[in-house]
């Protein structure tokens, strides 16, 4: 009598593993893709700063004494009012 041999469902259905391997492949790519997208949307949120808008009273004051509009005193003391807290 010869012994019973056991087989796995896999390899009755004539499967040896290819389709494991290439699920494996396409999980790691899956991966790999996520990573990356992650990645380059964080390094594109951080190259570009926030700007404050060119309404801002400080950047008007900003631009006034560049220009040579207002002397450094004025700038200093508008300034400081500015960063009061009414």
């Amino acid at each position: 009598m010869r012994p019973a041999v056991r087989t796995s469902h896999a390899a009755a259905r004539g499967d040896n593993g290819a389709m494991r391997f290439v699920l494996l492949l396409f999980m790691i790519a899956v991966v790999v893709a996520v990573v990356l997208g992650v990645m380059l949307v964080a390094r594109t949120r951080s190259a570009t700063p926030i700007s404050p808008p060119a309404n801002d009273p400080r950047e008007i004051l900003k631009r006034r004494y560049a220009a040579g509009e207002i002397d450094e005193d004025e700038y200093l003391r508008r300034m400081s009012g500015l960063s009061q807290d009414w």
